[in-house]
């Protein structure tokens, strides 16, 4: 292929990591895969998958060994809101470590391109009280009030990023994610995100049940299927843009109209517990997309309800008896 890059996806075993390989390989691009563990649900796509821990610096040498020509680093120690803020510690160590050690790495080896997985809470908490949220902007994330932990340690991550632009010109771009959600996704284990944990509560809840959800459930947030995500990441990578970037949609739900959603996907009537001592993160996010079109031309286009439609299938083929007929195996889920 006249355009065929090197690309390597750190992260490549995870949810958005899977998914970008199999779209890289499908554009024709020689694709190395690493992460931690291997592809969780299906074999990765990559030309090459290796297993490194990153947070070590000679792993992170290894990986972009051999003329890469990009590097999307999506590798990092995460999950939904009960696990990054239980975790602070752990979560910004291990992230900072693969971080730092990846971009150096990277600039070692003559990559030519780097982009980082941001995340849209860095953004300051005190603009995110209400949840009529006033769409974020990317200089909303400034003057600092990330959130605890992991919020921090992406904002210190994307000033990396610009300085070694700065004081090296190597080329990087940040990406901002707001809520990606799919097929492949996690979806228990503690590490999963609203609309996992939620398909999967409805799918193990009988017709008429109740589910627990946490909070009043009038929170707010943006949510974008996977599909949307990987097209974005490419065209960030592509673009000449340098600094940061929202990338999701500003289609703001409240997390009971996503337990609608989730439901109708499901075609079940669902009751509402709400625990009110559960984690529920900042009041309101939204993302405002007024950058991202004039950079890219583009956004993402994908309705939660049309995501949802692919999504909750895959996810109750996962935790549903084969051949159940009634799709339900507990009552009362939590």
């Amino acid at each position: 292929m006249k355009n065929q890059k090197k690309i390597l996806v750190t992260g490549a075993g995870g949810f958005i990591g899977h998914h970008l390989v199999k779209k890289l390989k499908a554009d024709g691009h020689w694709v190395r895969g690493a992460d931690i563990k291997a592809a969780e649900y299906e074999p990765s796509a990559a030309d090459q998958f290796e297993v490194l821990d990153l947070r070590k610096y000679d792993n992170c040498l290894l990986a972009t060994r051999g003329g890469i020509d990009e590097v999307y680093n999506l590798a990092a120690d995460m999950g939904g809101i009960g696990y990054i803020t239980a975790f602070h510690a752990d979560i910004s160590r291990n992230n900072i470590l693969i971080n730092t050690h990846m971009l150096e790495a990277s600039r070692q080896n003559a990559v030519s391109r780097f982009l980082f997985s941001s995340s849209a809470c860095v953004y300051a908490q005190g603009k995110q009280k209400d949840p009529e949220v006033k769409p974020l902007k990317e200089e909303d994330a400034f003057p600092a009030d990330p959130e605890p932990g992991y919020g921090w340690e992406k904002l210190f991550a994307e000033e990396l990023c610009r300085y070694y632009y700065k004081d090296y010109g190597f080329e990087t771009r940040i990406v901002r994610f707001h809520n990606v959600y799919g097929p492949l996704g996690t979806y228990e284990g503690g590490k999963e995100k609203a609309p996992a944990a939620l398909s999967r509560k409805v799918a193990l809840a009988h017709d008429g049940d109740e589910i627990e959800v946490w909070g009043d459930g009038e929170q707010t947030r943006s949510f974008m299927y996977v599909d949307d995500c990987v097209e974005g990441l490419k065209r960030i990578m592509a673009s000449d843009f340098r600094d940061a970037l929202n990338l999701g949609t500003d289609e703001l739900v409240t997390i009971n109209q996503l337990v609608d959603l989730v439901a109708q996907a499901a075609g079940k009537r669902i009751n509402k517990r709400h625990n009110l001592t559960g984690p529920q993160g900042v009041r309101g996010r939204n993302s405002d997309n007024t950058l991202l079109r004039k950079i890219l031309g583009w956004e993402p286009k994908i309705l939660l309800r049309q995501g949802l439609a692919l999504t909750y299938p895959w996810i109750a083929s996962q935790v549903l008896p084969a051949g159940s007929s009634h799709e339900a195996v507990l009552t009362g889920a939590r």
